[in-house]
């Protein structure tokens, strides 16, 4: 089999199925690596990797308690699939709520779990390549890669926050997003967060980006949209 440059880290605390899983997929060709524990877990380099397996019950770290740790405090975007019996309604949306890819109960098929992180690492390479991308009008440039601004040649310093509500609206010009809708998109359902804070944050924005400030819009009793000059 040619030999994938994708990295998966498997974290589980069951030792025969962490050897199961890298035997079946490194005979797919994906480069793995595995963790018995979320602490082993933590002391290797979990961005580096292009998707994580992860177990929810281990030890004194759940798998769940990672993700969030990952997402919230490391800032690490790699995408994660939990693995896991806990299969109630309430388990499989707080999984996705921490940002999981997907969800998949145990016990599963070796052909199903497969399917699962080719379809993953698929829909995660196309979001990369957007990712890539330059949106520049006259002046005004956003590099979704290096999450940066530029106007006028000039490098406008933003917060990750106010980043990403620019991002948002630039992305879907003319669009009214509520408060609520804007609070969902950047901060996530599971922070609690009010609507004033959107508002401080779009002043912020505003104040940073000079001639174009004027483009960000609100409609009054609905939300922000974003208009070009």
């Amino acid at each position: 089999m040619e030999k994938n440059e994708k990295r998966i880290l498997i974290v589980d605390d069951e030792e025969d199925l962490c050897e199961i899983l890298q035997y079946n997929l490194q005979n797919e060709g994906y480069q793995t690596e595995i963790a018995h524990s979320a602490e082993e877990a933590l002391k290797k380099p979990l961005g580096e990797f292009d998707l994580i397996l992860l177990d929810v019950m281990m030890g004194q770290i759940s798998g769940f308690k990672l993700a969030d740790m990952m997402r919230k405090e490391m800032n690490i975007e790699t995408p994660v699939i939990f693995l896991t019996v806990k299969n109630t309604e309430n388990d499989i949306l707080t999984g996705f709520s921490l940002g999981a890819d997907d969800y998949i109960t145990k016990p599963f098929s070796i052909n199903e779990l497969t399917a699962r992180v080719k379809a993953v690492l698929k829909r995660s390479e196309s979001s990369k390549k957007k990712q890539g991308q330059i949106l520049k009008v006259g002046d005004f440039e956003i590099d979704t890669s290096k999450k940066r601004l530029i106007i006028s040649n000039k490098k406008i310093e933003l917060t990750r926050k106010e980043y990403e509500i620019l991002k948002l609206l630039v992305d879907n010009p003319g669009k009214i997003f509520s408060r609520e809708e804007i609070l969902s998109r950047v901060w996530g359902n599971n922070v609690i967060v009010t609507d004033r804070t959107v508002d401080v944050n779009i002043t912020r924005l505003r104040g940073k980006l000079g001639k174009y400030s004027s483009s960000i819009k609100n409609k009054s009793g609905y939300g922000y949209y974003f208009e070009w000059n």
